[in-house]
């Protein structure tokens, strides 16, 4: 009578061993290759809804996907590399690549791209494609792409005589002396350009093609064409049509905007679906989106910059096939479009733009002729500091501290100091 349930518990334990011994072969057995991708802010979130997909149509891998928040994700990544314990693939703002590069994180995808019928280059926006170079090899395929163009107020514009959003700089001066003196209001502005936000200076810069630092690390504020470029930016302070305020003195950008209080501001995609979603009805046909101003005898539009983030593999990575192939899915024009109406991230293959949802939305489609005309950004893991003196020095010299020659100065000389250490490295 006792030994029927000695020998029910041991078959209950023997089957919980098979149970757990087929459990550990799921997880890490050779039938089934586990990958770890971190995905960063709302797009980590949003990616899972992507890989049962991309597990149906590879039985043979599971992707876990972690979600980090933007603001510690730089800090993770690098702790992370410190610490070998990055995952197999990652999201990566593209202005960070230049950095994990440099500390050798990184896998060179050159091959994997010579090999793919499906991460092809010439669907993919030229400017973009540049950031994820280094040399001319890549490091990342760029997943979503960002860009900056205009917002303006089509009935104010109309009120002042005009019927187009500015093209070139000198009517975009000429448009707002118009704007500022058919108002009588004291609190309106023709244009909105915090001075606490770098893009808009450096996307003039971009416009005239200013070189911000030499190939040999040295500053070049004092390139003629930068010079052109922030003397434009701060004229708008001067003359008064752009309030010199930061953006944490904005009390509410979509209220003010929705009220007449400024008619343009330079900003990016997100700001689409804000402003469908802040303005009231009456207001939604009052407003639209151009590409950018270009400077006077230049092809319009002129230049903005090329933002985003890339899809990197770690050269740490266990799994790089399988890592390589999730990253190939997401990759695919139809993820890329079905990405979009999951975030409102902007694609970066071409031919994802052909979706209905895209090709028929009249104010996304002026990012899609903008993004024909995207630069680079410097591509040095100092950039993101160097952009922050740029708008530091632009709001003092707006404020009337500096001269635009005296600013350059300062910025020559703050960003020479902070590539130093760059340049003794480039001398060993």
């Amino acid at each position: 009578m006792r030994i029927v349930p000695r020998l029910g518990a041991a078959l209950v334990l023997f089957g919980g061993l098979l149970a757990g011994i087929a459990s550990c072969s799921f997880r890490s057995g050779a039938d089934v290759t586990v990958i770890e991708f971190w995905g960063l802010g709302r797009e980590g979130e949003v990616v899972a809804e992507l890989v049962p997909e991309f597990e149906r149509l590879n039985p043979g891998i599971r992707v876990e996907v972690q979600q980090i928040p933007w603001t510690a994700a730089h800090e993770k990544l690098l702790t992370a590399h410190v610490g070998e314990s990055l995952p197999d693939l990652a999201q990566m703002g593209n202005t960070w690549i230049p950095e994990f590069h440099l500390v050798g994180a990184l896998e060179n995808l050159s091959s994997r791209m010579d090999a793919s019928d499906i991460v092809v280059q010439s669907d993919y926006f030229q400017g973009i494609w540049d950031t994820n170079l280094i040399g001319n090899d890549p490091f990342g395929i760029p997943w979503y792409v960002d860009t900056r163009v205009l917002f303006y107020r089509k009935d104010i514009l109309q009120e002042a005589g005009f019927d187009h959003p500015p093209r070139t700089w000198s009517e975009w001066m000429r448009m707002c002396e118009r704007l500022k003196a058919n108002s009588d209001r004291e609190s309106f502005y023709p244009l909105l350009l915090p001075t606490n936000e770098w893009p808009q200076p450096v996307v003039l810069a971009l416009q005239t093609e200013a070189p911000f630092v030499s190939e040999d690390a040295n500053a070049q504020f004092h390139d003629p064409r930068f010079l052109e470029a922030f003397d434009f930016y701060l004229e708008f302070f001067r003359r008064g049509h752009a309030p010199v305020i930061s953006g944490s003195q904005i009390a509410n950008l979509y209220q003010q905007f929705g009220e007449g209080e400024f008619a343009m501001f330079i900003t990016g995609p997100w700001n689409v679906g804000e402003l469908r979603r802040r303005l009231p009805e009456h207001l939604q046909s009052s407003w639209t989106t151009a590409p950018m101003p270009a400077p006077d005898g230049e092809p319009y539009p002129g230049a903005s910059l090329a933002g985003g983030s890339s899809l990197v593999l770690f050269r740490g990575s266990e799994n790089p096939d399988a890592a390589w192939k999730f990253i190939e899915f997401l990759s695919e024009p139809a993820q890329q479009a079905r990405f979009y109406k999951l975030t409102g991230d902007l694609p970066a293959r071409k031919s994802a733009w052909d979706v209905p949802v895209l090709a028929e939305d009249q104010e996304i489609q002026a990012f899609r002729t903008q993004l024909e005309n995207t630069v680079a950004l410097p591509r040095i893991p100092e950039w993101e500091r160097i952009a922050t003196m740029i708008f530091e020095e632009g709001e003092l010299a707006a404020r009337g501290r500096f001269t635009t020659e005296q600013a350059a100065d300062r910025l020559d000389s703050r960003v020479d100091e902070v590539l130093v250490k760059r340049r003794w490295v480039m001398t060993q």
